[in-house]
């Protein structure tokens, strides 16, 4: 079981000592993997706790000042890290006074008194404190001071380049899913519940499930191809998806996901659903009335179709 902190003041979360991973960690990807496998590997030679320092939101975030895409909601981050089998995850709000915090500071209120690390594993990137003062060369030396030692997980390189979550940004927003795939380590999907929308698709004939994305920004926007898993459902269903802000029919200031399950018969209102994006067929764009639209929606579920083919559950059907 993963037990989750928020605060930078308390008790000790790690009384018999800690391996602990820091960094922002958005998307999870390979890089990310394997300096999650080196800490389980260290914490469990160091019989301590393997755990996590990260961030939210997160600090490219909150001093960019527009909205900046990620790849995985805070949810979709807790649920990987979960899973990755860490048993404490101290996610700090990053916040002005975090911002300000020195690097000294942040070794000694959060490394030491909080987790009671004995090896602490960051990227060679890695930078802390105020106005990223601290790099890796201080964190080692703070930890030997402090009684812990500083490690640095080697780059995981996939074709010559580094494994990152700007390079990963890039890929999608490219449309490039294969290969945002290879360096997650798995397909690229938005996670949700199903909420009710306006029901326009229905009577377009392409009735929508409809995620709200609310604060969150996608690396991707336009109409795509795309595979669903409904729940603990083994089952992928083909669809059609639009991510946007609908401009034909009303302009919205925040994104919505709408995803139409091909030959799909039942009620998905209330249920989680991830979205898994195959290929895009184009941008978003504003029609000239609804006749146009649906001509155009008609067209892309053609393409979608052909795209990923007959899935064997709906031949069953």
């Amino acid at each position: 079981m993963t037990r989750l902190s928020r605060d930078i003041a308390g008790p000790c979360l790690a009384p018999n000592g800690s391996v602990v991973a820091v960094g922002a960690f958005d998307g999870l990807h390979r890089g990310h993997q394997a300096l999650f496998a080196q800490v389980q590997r260290r914490a469990r030679s160091l019989d301590c706790m393997p755990a996590v320092v990260t961030f939210e939101p997160l600090p490219r975030t909150y001093f960019s000042p527009e909205p900046l895409p990620r790849l995985s909601s805070v949810r979709e981050k807790l649920l990987g890290l979960a899973a990755a089998g860490f048993e404490q995850v101290h996610m700090l709000r990053f916040n002005a006074g975090l911002a300000a915090m020195s690097a000294g500071d942040f070794v000694q209120r959060v490394l030491v008194e909080r987790m009671a690390a004995r090896e602490v594993w960051v990227g060679a990137d890695f930078r802390f404190g105020h106005k990223r003062g601290g790099d890796v060369a201080l964190l080692r030396e703070l930890g030997e001071r402090a009684g812990f030692a500083g490690c640095v997980m080697p780059s995981i390189l996939l074709d010559g380049a580094r494994v990152s979550a700007s390079r990963v940004r890039a890929l999608l927003a490219a449309g490039e899913f294969a290969g945002a795939a290879a360096l997650l380590g798995r397909p690229f999907v938005i996670e949700g519940r199903v909420e009710y929308g306006n029901q326009l698709g229905r009577t377009l004939g392409f009735p929508t499930a409809n995620i709200h994305l609310r604060q969150r920004v996608s690396p991707v926007q336009g109409i795509f191809a795309v595979r669903v898993g409904l729940g603990e459902s083994e089952c992928s269903w083909p669809g059609v998806a639009s991510l946007g802000v609908r401009p034909t029919v009303n302009q919205v200031s925040q994104p919505l996901l709408e995803v139409h399950l091909f030959d799909f018969e039942g009620d998905l209102y209330g249920r989680r659903m991830a979205v898994e994006f195959v290929a895009k067929l184009r941008d978003e764009q504003k029609f000239d009335g609804l006749d146009a639209l649906k001509a155009q929606m008609d067209h892309d579920a053609r393409s979608a179709r052909e795209i990923l083919g007959m899935n064997p559950v709906l031949a069953r059907a």
